[in-house]
Parts: structure tokens; sequence; C-alpha cells
């Protein structure tokens, strides 16, 4: 089970499993879908997990319920890391 996350920038922040699928429920899927999808990358054998593969990983399992839901999940995280980057 990973307990740190390595984001793009090489910063570390702790594996938060609800980010994952409060991300994935604000793209229009249904939360047992999203702790679903959670709670395999939660599964994780290794003490880290790169957000890239999170990222994969979410978008692998999403196309599996629905082929219109990882293009959702990408406008959704590139509009929160583009909000995000004018709040600081």
């Amino acid at each position: 089970m990973p307990k740190t996350v390595v984001k793009k920038n090489g910063n570390k922040e702790n594996f938060i499993k609800e980010k994952i699928v409060v991300s994935i429920v604000k793209c229009g899927a249904n939360i047992n879908i999203a702790r679903g999808i959670a709670d395999k990358i939660e599964k994780h054998p290794h003490e880290e997990i790169n957000t890239n593969d999170i990222r994969k990983n979410v978008l692998d399992e999403l196309k599996l319920h629905n082929p219109d839901l990882p293009k959702r999940w990408l406008n959704y995280d590139k509009n929160i890391k583009r909000l995000y980057k004018h709040m600081y």
C-alpha cells in the first residue's frame, strides 16, 4: 500500500485515497466506481507511487466503466491544476 505520492516536480506528499475518489466523482462517475478504483490504487505494492501511475490507473479503470469518463476526468484534472497554479 502506498504511503507517499511522488509529484511530477519530485515533491512528496501523503497518499490520501479520498483525493482520488473525489476527482473521479467530480468527472461524473458513480461513487462506488470511484471507491473501487481508489481501492485498487491503494493496493499498489510499493511504499511510493508517482502521479503518472495514479493517472494511468484511473484512466484505464474509467475506460472500462464508460468510454467518456477518461476525457471528462482529464478535463477536470487540467482545470484543477490550472486553478491551483493561479492560487499560489
